[in-house]
């Protein structure tokens, strides 16, 4: 009896098959990423310059970036880093300054156009800090960017740059004579807190402008933003060494009454609010006590439990100063 001849075959081809197919999955990745683009250097004193660059692109997923001075690498930084501060550097000097990107493989872009920079010539000795910024204004522009605008500072000696801080995190920094910024690389559906700081030539830093919070738009088929709202804090000193943070809120519209709230304190779980009865209508209020020297610093935000026990967004952020 004749044997069919169909299965040999059939092995044969799911061989070479097989064979293709697990020398494409083990092929090295040799392609670097994009070019780092969008690169500006602002001298933001006598011995320090901003550096700043659009994220870049790779195929495989990003592995950080490196920052060159004249050639020679000066910083080494994660992925999710598109600025950074270069110190050490000799007053009133010309230097130039180059980004690259790397991928998780280790393959290295080219070099970013270099871009010059020279920094500010040495001042006398100089205390004294710059004063707040006006209140800055915004809006979101889709699910990712926002615009700020602010007041302009005033300095005896002259401001330098302005720091965009988001969360008491410096993330953006321009020109003493812009009063504008645009930030990239956010996420959607997000209420962000946004402060800025004036800067001099000596570093001296301004107190925080007063807070601005903006909501970047929901994706494409997400739920509701469900993050408490209005978030306020007040500080009060209530003996040599004590205070008391007064925090009101507005629970987000769940359908349901909101009865617990967690609240976070630099980053931290600080405690859980509950209301072992019915909430009271209206805002929602809770006071902390802190013990802490004479201007120390503190962020808090909220969260609150949703009706299927899960946590909702969190509120924006407040930044206190105790004994400010």
């Amino acid at each position: 009896m004749q044997r069919p001849l169909f299965f040999p075959v059939l092995t044969c081809a799911t061989a070479l098959l097989l064979s293709a197919c697990g020398g494409g999955a083990g092929a090295a990745d040799t392609r670097s990423p994009s070019v780092p683009r969008g690169i500006t250097v602002q001298a933001s004193s006598a011995t320090s310059v901003h550096v700043m660059w659009e994220h870049a692109t790779d195929d495989s997923g990003m592995g950080g970036y490196e920052v060159f001075r004249a050639g020679e690498k000066v910083k080494s930084l994660p992925a999710a880093t598109h600025m950074t501060d270069i110190d050490g550097l000799a007053p009133a000097t010309s230097y130039t300054f180059t980004v690259r990107a790397l991928d998780t493989a280790g393959n290295a872009s080219a070099h970013s156009a270099p871009v010059p920079v020279t920094t500010l010539a040495p001042a006398a000795e100089d205390r004294r800090p710059p004063a707040r910024p006006g209140a800055p204004t915004g809006r979101a522009e889709g699910s990712r960017a926002v615009t700020l605008s602010w007041g302009a500072s005033t300095d005896d000696r002259g401001v330098t740059a302005y720091d965009v801080y988001q969360a008491d995190s410096r993330i953006h920094s321009v020109p003493g004579t812009a009063t504008s910024a645009r930030v990239t690389g956010l996420r959607p559906g997000t209420v962000y807190t946004f402060t800025v700081r004036a800067r001099d030539a000596a570093d001296n830093s301004s107190p925080d402008s007063a807070p601005l919070d903006l909501t970047t738009a929901t994706a494409p088929g997400a739920g509701p933003n469900t993050a408490p709202t209005g978030l306020t804090a007040v500080v009060r000193r209530t003996g040599p060494s004590a205070h008391t943070v007064e925090l009101t809120w507005t629970p987000p519209p769940t359908g349901a009454p909101v009865r617990e709230h967690q609240l976070f304190l630099d980053g931290r779980l600080a405690t859980t609010i509950v209301w072992g009865a019915e909430p009271p209508p209206g805002p929602a209020k809770y006071t902390l006590t802190l013990t802490d020297p004479p201007g120390t610093r503190h962020s808090l935000k909220l969260r609150a439990r949703l009706p299927d026990g899960n946590w909702g967004d969190f509120s924006a952020q407040r930044t206190v100063v105790v004994g400010d």
